[in-house]
Formats: structure tokens, C-alpha cells, sequence
């Protein structure tokens, strides 16, 4: 199929944040149409076309007017289909609504369904042999020893220590594991899953979140052991489950072994830093989804990326110049909630050790910029 595309075709991109996706669909060869909730500055000169989903950060997209959105952004165009990107896990029925008007490439709302309810994975693990974190949905008897978790979310600001709370409506509690944390990218066609590449991730803890998403970095090499193990368990989940395309798979390293946490399935926050001009993910990406022969790139060195947040309220973005190696600009005039994201950036270097480094040295350096009063 993808021998036979136009030049430069288009593709339609829906997420909460739609630039990484944008920038991956530019470097495939591809004219990307993109709707989602921030249209930031560099968005916005990579798409095509790009338009604002109805819903907030808090609501989520607005599932009764994405459709309409979506068909009012492809205009005349024929998109060859749409991807989507993070915020469609808690809400399947929008990609089931989607399919009926467009081709979508990635995993059906079933899937979705299946790897992001957490009794449903938990037994899923447990029929595979596949080691994963205790859950249940009654306050536990030590919660100390417990997280308690958003069903179907993402970017880790909804995972909160027990504390003795109860789960509530569509929160679970999950038992915490001691060890490094782990996220495999993988490719999957429906019966097999091919790993792209691991990093690790940090948090940039705040007041009421403290596992908010703060970074993650490529790892340059990976055990290989474990890395046959890993690959085989997802193996057995994509033929139980039908996951399709570019995915993630979060696990917790630790003197316990592996254990898995979570599946992402999307292309997620690391896609910058595993994207690659010889070999574009986004293009694997639909060949894996229509079942094809896939390639994986090869890398060099490693690469980092990290959001910079802001701890105070900025009722008036300034005019900035922004510095190279940093996207999702914020938009000269908006205004910001302590907590927001302003930026992400990015660093490479020889070693994930020093990109991580690096990474998190220039969030530090580029924050002082807004820490203090805008005039």
C-alpha cells in the first residue's frame, strides 16, 4: 500500500499534543493535518493545516465534536488515515467514531479496551506468565505499600501514593515495585512485536503529583537476555490482544526481576528521541499496521528529551526567543497555570548517562526565563 501512495500525501494527527507526531510525519514524507488542544508555535509551522479539538487538559478532548473536527481539517484532501496520539485511552468510543468516517492507523478501540482496563491486563499477565504488580480496587490493608492509579491514563500526574484512600470511580490501586523503571518501544503487526529501543524515565515531581512526567532518555545498549524475555511477552500479548503499529510497554526492573506495569498503545512521548531519518518510525509505524515487512533504525549515541514546566501562573506568555534543540513553544499571549508545560527539550551525547545529564541541565537553565516577573 505504501508503494502505491501519492507524493507527499496527507495524514490526518489527533492528540492532546499533536507536534512530536507532526514532526515524525514530516520526516516519513508525509503532509500532516493535525488537530489538537494546544496548536503551539512549532505546530503550527510543521503542519500543513492545523486546528484547536474542542476540551482542555483537565476535560480531555471533547468526544462529541472530533469527528466534525476531523472532517473539517482534511478538507478536499484524502488523507491516507488518521494517527492518533495521547488522549484517546480513557475515551475508546472516539476512535471507534473516528473509524466510521476515516482509515485509522493503530490499534482498534477493542484493543485499547483490552491493555488499558487493569483487571483485563492484569489476568491477561497472569494467563502469559507475564510478572505484573499486584491491583485491586478496595482500599488495601497497608497502603503504603500500594500507588493508586487513573484507569486509561497517561504522563504519570494521575499515579499518587495509597495514603489510605479509597480506588473510587475508574481509580485502582496498583502494588508498588522497588527498581529502575523501563519502557520498551515496539513495532507490532497483530502477531508479533519487534523492539525498537528501551529508555528510562524520570519524574518532575509537584505538589499533588508526584510522579508527573518529566523525561526520558534513549538507552544505548540493553541486556540481552532481558531483551529476548521482554520481546516475547509482548510477543504473546500482540497475538492475544491485536496490537497494532508503534506502542510502549513500561516496566519496573528491579532484585524482583521484571515486572510489566503498563502498555501504551500509541506512539508516545518518547517518539522524538527513537525517530530516525534513514528509517522514520511513522512510516514503520503504517507498515506495521497493515501488516507488512517493517525495518527498525539503528542508533547512535543517545538522545533525551525533557518538559519544562512552570511553577507559577503566567497570565501573559511573553515574546520569547527560543533557543535551538526545544519544541512545543508556548504561543506569545497565552496564558499558563502553575504546573503547565511551557517547552520540551532536548540533548544528545555519547552516553544516556550524559544525555540525561545534559538534558536536564539546560530544562534548568532555559526555566530561570520564566521563574521570575514577566514585565
Amino acid at each position: 500500500m505504501l508503494a502505491t501512495l501519492p507524493n507527499n500525501p496527507a495524514i490526518l494527527i489527533a492528540a492532546i499534543s499533536g507536534r512530536s507526531l507532526a514532526a515524525a510525519a514530516r520526516r516519513a514524507g508525509f503532509r500532516p493535518l493535525v488537530a489538537d488542544l494546544f496548536n503551539d508555535a512549532d505546530t503550527l509551522v510543521l503542519a500543513d493545516r492545523a486546528v484547536k479539538l474542542s476540551g482542555s487538559l483537565q476535560r480531555g478532548i471533547d468526544a462529541e465534536q472530533v469527528v466534525e473536527t476531523l472532517t473539517r481539517l482534511a478538507g478536499d484532501d484524502q488523507p491516507v488515515a488518521v494517527i492518533y496520539g495521547s488522549g484517546f485511552e480513557r475515551r475508546p468510543e472516539m476512535i471507534e467514531a473516528i473509524s466510521r468516517r476515516f482509515a485509522v492507523a493503530g490499534n482498534t478501540a477493542e484493543t485499547i479496551r483490552l491493555v488499558k482496563d487493569p483487571a483485563r491486563l492484569a489476568r491477561l499477565c497472569s494467563e502469559l506468565s507475564i510478572p505484573h504488580p499486584d491491583i485491586r480496587f478496595d482500599a488495601p490493608e497497608h497502603p503504603q505499600e500500594w500507588l493508586t492509579k487513573l484507569a486509561g491514563a497517561a504522563g504519570g500526574s494521575h499515579v499518587k501514593p495509597a495514603n489510605g484512600d479509597t480506588s473510587g470511580h475508574e481509580h485502582y490501586f496498583q502494588r508498588f515495585v522497588l527498581g529502575k523503571n523501563l519502557s520498551a518501544l515496539f513495532l507490532a503487526d497483530r502477531q508479533q512485536a519487534h523492539i525498537v529501543g528501551f529508555s528510562r524515565q524520570w519524574s518532575s515531581p509537584a505538589k499533588h503529583t508526584p510522579f508527573r512526567y518529566g523525561g526520558a532518555v534513549r538507552l544505548r545498549r540493553y541486556d540481552r537476555e532481558k531483551t529476548f524475555q521482554i520481546e516475547e511477552w509482548l510477543t504473546d500479548l500482540t497475538k492475544r490482544t491485536g496490537l497494532a503499529g508503534l506502542n510502549s510497554a513500561d516496566f519496573i526492573d528491579g532484585d524482583a526481576g521484571l515486572h510489566l506495569i503498563e502498555i501504551n498503545p500509541r506512539p508516545g512521548a518518547t517518539l522524538d528521541i527513537f525517530d530516525n531519518d534513514e528509517i522514520p518510525l511513522l512510516r514503520e509505524h503504517l507498515r506495521a499496521v497493515m501488516g507488512s515487512s517493517i525495518s527498525k533504525p539503528a542508533y547512535d549515541g543517545s538522545a533525551a528529551s525533557a518538559i519544562a514546566y512552570t511553577a507559577k501562573v503566567i497570565n501573559t506568555f511573553p515574546k520569547f526567543d527560543w533557543p535551538a534543540m526545544t519544541a512545543d513553544h508556548q504561543m506569545c499571549g497565552t496564558t499558563l497555570a502553575a504546573g503547565d508545560p511551557v517547552c520540551t527539550v532536548f540533548a544528545t551525547a555519547p552516553s544516556a548517562a550524559a544525555a540525561m545529564r545534559a538534558v536536564k541541565n539546560r530544562v534548568k537553565e532555559l526555566s530561570i526565563n520564566w521563574r521570575g516577573d514577566f514585565p
